[in-house]
């Protein structure tokens, strides 16, 4: 027999995985939880539930998303037929997947227009502030998986250039990474006019950043 626990997991795994899929057809504003419920195919007020509001739902979304990513990462760190590049390559191509093939959930992740700085979760040292959050605060929890990805990310970087650097080309690397993935976004990169693609130009930062590593 099902009990009650595992029902109500089984009931909030669905409206996760049906959020998730709205977000991807139409960004969040496709997201509501009646459209929500009825996509995963319980009663009217399961949602209400399980999520206190649409914001509580989507940052549950995001918070298995950077999980998912820190999961990743870190089995490209654990690699142990992969060069300090290629993790890193790796590392960054994993960001940039996200990006093509669910630009929704990345923008939701690294830009989310009308919300508290807090709430990104972006900065590690205000994610160090957050460990100690209350549970079962979506916002807090989401500020741990992101701030574990950050973790899993600058290790990487410092195999290569060292700890003491790892912070300044660790921001280099994202905000470039998140630049390219923008420009292909738009279809900047198609145009022909610039002649490269996301994969040279992160190819190019690895390079860098590696010699730069070799020669410090």
């Amino acid at each position: 027999m099902v009990t009650r626990a595992e029902s109500a997991a089984v009931t909030r795994r669905a409206l996760l995985d049906a959020a998730a899929e709205l977000l991807d057809l139409g960004g969040p504003e496709a997201v509501t939880l009646r459209e929500v419920g009825a996509r995963a195919g319980v009663s009217r007020g399961a949602p209400y539930r399980h999520f206190t509001g649409k914001d509580s739902l989507l940052t549950t979304v995001a918070t298995e998303s950077w999980q998912r990513i820190g999961d990743q990462v870190h089995a490209l760190r654990a690699d142990p037929s992969l060069s300090a590049p290629d993790t890193l390559r790796g590392a960054l191509h994993t960001l940039v997947g996200i990006g093509r093939d669910r630009p929704h959930l990345y923008q939701m992740l690294f830009r989310r227009p009308g919300h508290r700085p807090e709430e990104l979760g972006e900065g590690l040292d205000h994610v160090r502030r957050q460990l100690c959050g209350p549970a079962d605060d979506p916002t807090a929890d989401r500020i741990r998986a992101a701030g574990r990805f950050q973790d899993e990310f600058l290790a990487i970087v410092a195999a290569l250039v060292g700890e003491r650097s790892a912070r300044h080309y660790g921001a280099l690397l994202l905000t470039s990474t998140h630049g390219i993935t923008d420009m292909e976004l738009s279809g900047h990169l198609e145009t022909g006019s610039l002649h490269t693609t996301a994969d040279e130009l992160i190819d190019t930062l690895v390079r860098m950043v590696a010699g730069t590593g070799e020669t410090a």
